[in-house]
């Protein structure tokens, strides 16, 4: 039995009371700002609006849309998980630069494991406000509830949201590699693997060598995954599992990244130059 005593000695309450402290930081961040609230929701609910509107204009043309009417909304809705956890963990570290807090931050007993999990836990808020004011809109307007995907709709998005997360980190170092300069990255990066994500269509439409890089990347299994539920009714879990193991993948390949940057800008001097 671990006693309190015993957690003490391990360090596990002190560790969480510092990415809760970093974590609460962000998010006042965020709730003393509405504009920010805002702006997080604006984009997805937009996206979604025009496609939806695209939806009725061409159901009645297109067999799919007839017979998967929130097909192309639950694609937006998706595709917007991906793109918020991402940008959730480049951003947090991108406002940490500005305000040149890194130095402060890691001369104080938070370690880079605890920095690296107070920025998932700030994606995932962010996540949860963006992608979740689209959500009450394309019900609101056009009844569609992408909830009604049930169960595949959890995996769904704890693989993209993994993925997200992945990319997010590997930004970061490369933010921290090469300063501001590379800040475009954290809202460009993500459209480089859209095309062969399959977020609208089908893999199957692409040149036989871009379906090899499109099935080396979790989204493409997702997306894949969403379709064949829309259209079938049928949870692929070949898709599902390998998604799953691209994952882990990609999120060790991220966090190691992110790692090599932060111990090359502690070896180079450069962690206390950093900011505007």
């Amino acid at each position: 039995m671990v006693t309190a005593s015993t957690a003490r000695h391990t360090g596990f309450p002190a560790s969480l009371r510092r990415v809760r402290a970093l974590v609460r930081r962000h998010a006042y961040l965020l709730v003393k700002s509405w504009p920010r609230m805002v702006s997080m929701a604006y984009y997805p609910t937009v996206t979604m609006v025009l496609w939806a509107f695209l939806t009725l204009y061409l159901a009645p043309t297109t067999s799919v849309l007839q017979s998967a009417p929130g097909f192309f909304i639950g694609a937006v809705l998706l595709w917007d998980v991906l793109f918020r956890g991402q940008l959730g963990v480049s951003l947090t570290y991108v406002e940490e630069v500005y305000s040149r807090n890194l130095g402060n931050l890691f001369v104080s007993p938070l370690t880079l494991p605890e920095f690296i999990a107070a920025q998932l836990v700030m994606s995932l808020l962010r996540t949860l406000v963006g992608v979740g004011g689209a959500c009450i809109f394309a019900y609101l307007l056009f009844r569609y509830s992408i909830f009604s995907l049930g169960v595949p709709l959890i995996s769904f998005m704890t693989e993209l949201l993994i993925f997200g997360w992945a990319i997010g980190l590997a930004v970061s170092g490369m933010i921290m590699r090469w300063g501001l300069g590379a800040e475009e990255l954290a809202w460009a990066a993500i459209f480089l693997i859209a095309p062969v994500s399959g977020v609208y269509y089908p893999i199957a439409v692409l040149p036989g060598w871009l379906q090899s890089i499109a099935y080396a990347l979790p989204s493409a299994h997702v997306f894949e995954g969403m379709r064949s539920v829309l259209l079938t009714g049928m949870f692929r879990w070949d898709h599902f599992w390998a998604a799953l193991a691209l994952d882990l993948v990609y999120i060790g390949l991220g966090a190691g990244l992110f790692t090599l940057a932060i111990r090359y800008a502690r070896n180079h001097g450069s962690l206390l130059q950093m900011g505007e």
